[in-house]
C-alpha cells in the first residue's frame, strides 16, 4: 500500500519525467549501435569533442554529493559549503588538465589503475584496482539510495521497491551504450539539471525577500551573532570543519580539503578521468576538466543557496536545524538535512515546474550512479578479471564480461544504498570514503609521476598503510564510522574526514620515501611517459594547439578559471 508523499505530483509532472525517461532509454539504444569493441563500450572508441567530455566531466560529479549533500550542507552549514567547489574542486581540476591529463592520455590506458600497473607493477596495480571498484559500490550505492528517495517521495513506494525500480532504468542504459550512453545522456542530464534548479533557487530566494532577506533571516534564526556570522561568511569555516581554532580550521581547508582530498579526488579518480580519456585528441583531454571548471564554478548558486532557503522558509527543515526530531522525511525515519531540496520543492515550487525539477533530480543521481557503474565494470574488466582472472581471450569476451559486470554491480549497490541512510547529511559519509581511497592514492601518484626513485614495492605498501590509516582515524574520531567510531579524537562531521584525509597523505608520502630510498627503482628507460622528468615534453602537449585562439588553448583558460575563483573567494 502507497505511503504519504512528500511531492503532492499531478499528471503533468509525471508526463514530463516520463517524457524525460523516454529520452534517456532512447539515447542507451542509440548508443548500442556504436559498439563495436570493448574500447567503444568502455572508452567511446576515444572520438568525443571536448566540449561533450568536458560538461559530462562535470555532470558526472553532479549526482547525489552535489545536489543533495551539498543541498544539506547548505541548510546545515551554510557559505562555507563553497570550499567544496571553489576550493575543493576548481584548483585539481585545472592541476588535472594542465598537467597530468597529457600522462594518461598520451599513454594510451584504459583505466587509472592501468596507469598505475605500468609505472609501478602489479602489486600497486592490484591495490588500486581493489581499493577503487570497492569505492565505486560503496558510491554508487549513495546515489542509489538518494534516487530512490525521490522515488518514495513522489510515488510513496516502500524504499526497497523504489530502490529495485531505480537501479533498472540506469542499468538499461548502460548495458545497452556503455560509456557512450553515459556521457550523451550527461550531458542532457547537466541541461536538465540546470533546468530543473535554476527555478527553484530564483523563485526560493523571491520568496524570502531576494538575498538580503535570506541573510537577515539566517540572522534571525541563529542561535547567537556568532553562529550566523559563521553561516554567512565561507572563512573560516569552524562550523563546517568541527575545528574551533580560526586558523586550524583554515589549515584544515585549504591542506585536507583543497589539496588531499580534493587533488586525491580530481586528479586520480577514474570516474572523473574517463570521461577526457573518451575525448578525441591530447588538446581536447587537456581541456575537459578546464572546460567542465567553468559551470562547475556556478553550481554553488543552484544546490547551496537552496538548502540555505529551505533551512528558513521551510518549516521542518527549520526545526531540524533547532535540534527538534520532526517525522517524516524521504526515509520514513526523521526528517534530514539531505531532505532540504525536496520540502523546498515541495513549498515553492508549481506543477509544471515540479515535473522539471523531479527530472532534474532524477537525472542527476542517475548522471553519478552511471559514471559510477561505467567506471567499475571497465576496472573490474581489464584491470581485475584480464589482468588476474582470465587472461588473453577475444575481445568480445571481455565485453560480455563488462556487461556482466554492470548487472553484478548494480545489484550491489541496491545493498550498499542501505549504508546511506545511516547518515543525517550524506557528505559525512562521502568524505569518509573518499579520505579512505582517494587520499593516499594521490600521494603515490604524485610521488611516482614527479620523482623517478620511487620503487614499486614503496608504492603498494604506502597505499595499504596509508588507507589504513584513514580508516584508523575515522575509527577514533567522535562520528565519521557513525556509532562504529571511539571518539578518542575529539573530531566530528567533515573536519574528522579532512584529518583523515591528511594522515592516510602523510604516512603514505613518508612510508614511500623511506621504502624507496632502500629498495630498487625501476631503469629510467622504463619511465618513459610515464614519469615527468623522462617524457620529452613535446608529446606532453597537441603540436596544433599553439595556432588556436586564445580561448580555445589550454592553459589560458585554466588561467581565467582561476582567477573567477579567487575573485569570489574574496566576495564571499
Amino acid at each position: 500500500m502507497p505511503m504519504a508523499t512528500i511531492i503532492d505530483a499531478n499528471f503533468v509532472d509525471y508526463l514530463i519525467v516520463g517524457i524525460y525517461f523516454a529520452f534517456v532509454l532512447g539515447i542507451g539504444v542509440m548508443a548500442r549501435r556504436q559498439v563495436s569493441d570493448s574500447v567503444d563500450f568502455f572508452l567511446s572508441g576515444r572520438s568525443l569533442p571536448a566540449w561533450v567530455t568536458g560538461l559530462a566531466f562535470v555532470s558526472a560529479n553532479l549526482g547525489a554529493v552535489e545536489i543533495m549533500g551539498m543541498s544539506a550542507n547548505g541548510a546545515e552549514f551554510g557559505l562555507p559549503t563553497l570550499h567544496y567547489f571553489w576550493i575543493g574542486a576548481i584548483p585539481a581540476m585545472l592541476f588535472l588538465g594542465v598537467v597530468m591529463m597529457p600522462f594518461y592520455y598520451g599513454s594510451k590506458v584504459r583505466s587509472v589503475p592501468e596507469f598505475m600497473l605500468r609505472r609501478f607493477g602489479p602489486a600497486a596495480h592490484l591495490v588500486n584496482a581493489l581499493s577503487f571498484a570497492v569505492a565505486q559500490l560503496l558510491i554508487a550505492g549513495i546515489n542509489l539510495y538518494l534516487l530512490a528517495s525521490i522515488i518514495k517521495a513522489m510515488l510513496g513506494w516502500e524504499l526497497w521497491i523504489s530502490l529495485v525500480v531505480a537501479a533498472v532504468v540506469v542499468l538499461t542504459y548502460i548495458t545497452l551504450g556503455g560509456l557512450s550512453a553515459a556521457i550523451y545522456n550527461e550531458v542532457l542530464q547537466f541541461f536538465v539539471i540546470v533546468a530543473a534548479l535554476l527555478p527553484l533557487t530564483l523563485i526560493g530566494l523571491h520568496q524570502v525577500g531576494g538575498y538580503s532577506g535570506l541573510k537577515d533571516k539566517i540572522t534571525e534564526a541563529a542561535p547567537t551573532a556568532a553562529d550566523a556570522d559563521a553561516q554567512l561568511n565561507s572563512w573560516p569555516g569552524t562550523n563546517l570543519t568541527g575545528i574551533d581554532n580560526e586558523v586550524l580550521s583554515v589549515i584544515g581547508i585549504v591542506l585536507g580539503l583543497g589539496f588531499v582530498l580534493s587533488f586525491g579526488y580530481w586528479t586520480t579518480n577514474f570516474v572523473e578521468v574517463q570521461r577526457a580519456m573518451a575525448s578525441d585528441s591530447i588538446s581536447s583531454a587537456r581541456k575537459t576538466p578546464i572546460i567542465g571548471a567553468f559551470p562547475k564554478i556556478l553550481v554553488p548558486f543552484i544546490t547551496i543557496l537552496p538548502g540555505m532557503i529551505a533551512a528558513v522558509a521551510v518549516a521542518e527543515i527549520v526545526q531540524t536545524k533547532a535540534g527538534e526530531t520532526v517525522a517524516g522525511g524521504a526515509s520514513g525515519d526523521g526528517v534530514k538535512f539531505n531532505d532540504s531540496l525536496l520540502y523546498l520543492m515541495r513549498d515553492v515550487l508549481p506543477n509544471g515546474l515540479l515535473g522539471i525539477a523531479i527530472a532534474g533530480l532524477l537525472a542527476a543521481f542517475m548522471a553519478g550512479m552511471a559514471a559510477n557503474i561505467s567506471a567499475f565494470n571497465t576496472v573490474f574488466s581489464y584491470d581485475l578479471w584480464q589482468s588476474y582472472a582470465v587472461k588473453d581471450r577475444s575481445d568480445g569476451y571481455y565485453l560480455k564480461v563488462g556487461r556482466l559486470a554492470t548487472v553484478g554491480a548494480t545489484v550491489v549497490a541496491i545493498f550498499t544504498a542501505g549504508l546511506a541512510a545511516n547518515f543525517d547529511n550524506i557528505m559525512d559519509y562521502l568524505q569518509t570514503l573518499f579520505g579512505f581511497f582517494n587520499a593516499p592514492l594521490f600521494a603515490t601518484f604524485i610521488l611516482g609521476m614527479f620523482w623517478k626513485r620511487m620503487t614499486p614495492t614503496a608504492a603498494w605498501i604506502g597505499l595499504v598503510a596509508g588507507t589504513l590509516s584513514a580508516v584508523a582515524v575515522a575509527f577514533l574520531s567522535e562520528d565519521a564510522f557513525g556509532s562504529a567510531s571511539l571518539g578518542v579524537i575529539g573530531l566530528s562531521g567533515q573536519g574528522a574526514s579532512f584529518v583523515a584525509a591528511g594522515a592516510a597523505f602523510a604516512v603514505d608520502i613518508v612510508l614511500s620515501v623511506v621504502i624507496s630510498l632502500v629498495t630498487k627503482p625501476r631503469p629510467a628507460s622504463e619511465l618513459v611517459g610515464l614519469v615527468y622528468s623522462e617524457t620529452p615534453k613535446d608529446t606532453l602537449v597537441d603540436e596544433n594547439e599553439a595556432g588556436y585562439p586564445w580561448y580555445r588553448r589550454t592553459v589560458p583558460l585554466a588561467g581565467v578559471a582561476l582567477g573567477l575563483v579567487v575573485v569570489l573567494n574574496f566576495i564571499f
